[in-house]
């Protein structure tokens, strides 16, 4: 029996960082690019590239969860220490999902001409290139699903920095490869053949360090029937959660675009945008943190689970809770900078509500990695079930009586509940419990982000001037640190803090 894989706070420390990376420096060459590819391309043609990237992107779901399932089996194998399963569980998985891949394909070949001629309001000028450039995309379906394979088994193993030397290459070229193709004047299937490529590319890197790394993959090609269906049942409740969950996410811009106006969507739409991209960092965590607890959960050890949950809800509210609250006593003076005066009047009620379902969500976010890492993604595909018809209720309701505040106030009882939910689960499971949250420090990072937002309020009702209420929220802030390290860290937080600081200090002098 191989040695089982370890799982310490600075190792997942730094591979948050590196996920956190792999998200945000992608999205800074976006911004750049974007400008030069929309200009080049012209609005029909960049509308047909932004439905192939948002296909490539929809490709995950055709594995039926069985990426996630990987992880979750291999996380298990390594924790464990029984390596002897892995190639079986590796092979199975991957011939299964590439199986799905193809078959997927397939059925899109045949219905790409009915999607062009008659689904979407192509230009007969443009139909032929928008039918080639999408036999390309679904010729690489099964391609883009071996690689999310692949790398799932490197997460598994908290391999993050392999991963994100490949997936940030990768991802930035999504938006990069369009820029550079555009002045060798290749049309829409010369560059969505080249993202097709790149994601080959990325597929094979994601291979070799699997091989590398596991080198009895190399050694033994093995398939067991058996473990087929503990993979499928796995992987068809993360495929429920994986299919409800966009409709919870977007079906507030198609009831405020029915029952209110196409205009009302802009106002509600754009402080959505601006503050749901604070996810970025408990999605991150949670990627990080899901192969752990099932790595964890295969030794059983409870109370690191414990541990660990406790810890990464206290890293969540610590560095979200103070911005978000920012965010909440500033929304107006934020919206007007940003996009003006009208969005300011329509979205600053609207910005507020949301900020503070996002702080609630991206707790949640870490309960849904726990449930999962522990082998019960059914319980999160029901509650998002159960809350899909009672959502759909409560925002029609809301929307009605409050317009688009009532919409933004609809999402955040939803997140809200579902939180609730995650939480109750939790404790029903008892996988956590409230001595071990009191003991890891929870407790005391409420009292100070609940303190600071209480400070933040007093001061909007006493601080006239604008400037004045920038001034003191500064010295807030510089509070909140000050309690945060003092109060709220313990030695082991500190130290875990002080090492991955030296880390990346150390990494960043390499790269000069």
């Amino acid at each position: 029996m191989a040695e089982p894989i370890k799982i310490t706070g600075r190792l997942l420390t730094r591979n948050w960082g590196l996920n956190l990376a792999g998200q945000v420096l992608p999205l800074g060459v976006a911004v750049l690019a974007m400008p030069y590819v929309i200009h080049g391309l012209g609005a029909e043609r960049f509308g047909i590239l932004s439905i192939a990237w948002t296909l490539l992107g929809f490709c995950g779901l055709l594995d039926l969860g069985l990426g996630r399932a990987t992880t979750k089996f291999v996380a298990e194998c390594l924790g464990s220490g029984e390596l002897e399963k892995l190639p079986a569980i590796v092979w199975t998985s991957l011939s299964t999902q590439v199986s799905f891949g193809a078959a997927g394909a397939l059925l899109a070949v045949s219905l790409i001409p009915v999607l062009v001629d008659r689904g979407l309001k192509i230009p007969p000028a443009l139909a032929q290139d928008t039918k080639t450039s999408f036999v390309i995309l679904t010729a690489a379906l099964p391609v883009v699903i071996a690689g999310n394979a692949f790398r799932g088994v490197l997460e598994a193993a908290q391999h993050f920095h392999v991963v994100n030397y490949v997936k940030i290459p990768a991802t930035v070229c999504i938006y990069l490869l369009p820029a550079l193709a555009l002045p060798l004047g290749l049309g829409l299937p010369g560059i969505v053949f080249f993202l097709a490529l790149a994601r080959l590319g990325a597929m094979v890197a994601y291979a070799a360090a699997c091989l590398r790394f596991f080198p009895g993959l190399r050694r033994r090609f093995h398939l067991d029937r058996q473990l087929l269906r503990p993979l499928l049942v796995y992987g068809g409740w993360v495929t429920v959660s994986n299919l409800v969950s966009p409709l919870l996410v977007y079906m507030d811009r198609f009831f405020i675009g029915t029952l209110v106006s196409v205009a009302a969507v802009g106002y509600y739409a754009a402080p959505y945008e601006v503050v749901t991209r604070a996810w970025v960092l408990p999605a991150s965590l949670a990627t990080t943190i899901f192969p752990a607890f099932s790595s964890l959960q295969a030794t059983g050890s409870s109370n690191r689970n414990e541990e660990l949950c406790a810890r990464s809800l206290k890293s969540i509210l610590l560095m979200l809770g103070p911005p978000l609250l920012l965010v909440i006593a500033f929304a107006r003076q934020i919206l007007g900078f940003w996009l003006g005066a009208d969005y300011a009047v329509q979205g600053t009620l609207v910005l507020q509500i949301l900020a503070a379902g996002v702080l609630i969500n991206s707790l949640a976010q870490i309960l849904f990695s726990l449930l999962q890492g522990l082998g019960r993604p059914d319980l999160v595909a029901k509650f998002h079930v159960l809350e899909l018809p009672l959502y759909g209720g409560l925002l029609w309701f809301l929307l009605k009586h409050m317009g688009i505040a009532g919409a933004a106030l609809a999402w955040t009882l939803r997140v809200s509940a579902d939180a609730l939910l995650l939480f109750i689960a939790v404790f029903w499971l008892k996988v956590v419990s409230w001595q071990g949250f009191v003991r890891n420090g929870l407790q005391k990072s409420a009292a100070v982000v609940s303190g600071f937002g209480l400070l933040l309020a007093g001061l909007g009702l006493a601080a006239h001037s604008e400037w004045m209420r920038g001034w003191f929220s500064a010295i807030l802030v510089l509070a909140f640190g000050l309690a945060a390290w003092g109060y709220v860290l313990d030695p082991r937080d500190k130290q875990i803090v002080i090492s991955t600081a030296a880390v990346f200090r150390s990494a960043l002098a390499k790269a000069r």
